[in-house]
């Protein structure tokens, strides 16, 4: 059974899912998404996903520690994995990530995995950008990348 939770934050509405107490799926305002088997409960993972968030949201917190589950294939693990370590206010394009995942051919498969992401912004795929500089598809489309982008440029800090 997941557990969902909905509400508006800065962005607009998102929507957690939880399942064994780990988040499974973050939906961005505007994406479609289906569940099936869910109860709408605000759990103690749930409530403080939504926390860290908003946090997120205000510039105070640059790293997530909420326990993460993101269905996919173990390729698309390796990347995601690989996502979260892009520290905040950094990026990367997709040629440095597939690289860092010993595997310097797979830009497109790299990119694809991106976009299967189930947990954006926890997840920080918003993090890689083109070759050239230039922003590339977001699944929550290319305003919400910038924003998100700007928002950890602004709040960044060398340290």
């Amino acid at each position: 059974m997941l557990n969902l939770l909905t509400k508006i934050t800065e962005i607009g509405k998102i929507t957690l899912a939880e399942q064994n107490e780990s988040i499974i799926k973050l939906v961005l305002p505007n994406e479609k998404y289906s569940f099936e088997n869910f109860q709408i409960r605000e759990t103690k993972l749930l409530k403080e996903a939504f926390v860290q968030l908003q946090e997120y949201f205000r510039g105070k917190r640059k790293i997530f520690e909420i326990p993460l589950n993101p269905y996919g294939t173990d390729f698309q693990k390796i990347v995601w994995k690989e996502l979260v370590k892009i520290p905040y206010g950094k990026t990367l394009c997709y040629q440095q990530l597939s690289v860092l995942i010993k595997n310097p051919n797979a830009q497109r498969a790299v990119g694809n995995a991106n976009n299967k992401n189930p947990i954006p912004i926890f997840i920080p795929c918003h993090r890689v950008i083109g070759k050239n500089g230039k922003l590339t598809g977001y699944k929550g489309g290319i305003d919400l990348k910038k924003y998100l982008l700007n928002l950890e440029e602004m709040n960044y800090i060398c340290e």
